[in-house]
């Protein structure tokens, strides 16, 4: 999140160079340690999934697997009903998926 710095200066009438406006506003720090784009996408994912605790397992998998294949996986936990556990249900997909096996909706909708 951004917040406005106090100007250092007036506002003069004209325009202002990038570099000022850009000064202007600071970026709030929250402290994480999220560098890498692997590992806020594994984070995203595990927060959408309700399975925080296990975080870490989802940062590794968005680093080692392939993207289209967590995407995959990630769209058919989502469009899926009734689900009381998405993590269990993401890393069935996700298995059926690097396997090659076809997925079957039929026993996990009611």
């Amino acid at each position: 999140m951004m917040t406005k710095r106090k100007p250092s200066q007036s506002p003069k009438a004209g325009l202002q160079s990038i570099r000022q406006i850009l000064f202007d506003y600071a970026l709030e720090d929250k402290g994480g340690r999220i560098t890498k784009e692997f590992q806020d996408y594994g984070y995203r994912l595990s927060l959408e999934l309700n399975d925080e605790k296990n975080k870490s397992l989802y940062i590794k998998l968005a680093k080692v697997v392939d993207r289209p294949l967590l995407e995959q996986a990630r769209s058919f936990v989502k469009d899926a009903v009734n689900v009381r556990h998405k993590g269990k249900l993401f890393m069935w997909t996700l298995n059926k998926l690097r396997k090659g096996e076809p997925l079957s909706r039929e026993k996990y909708e009611s």
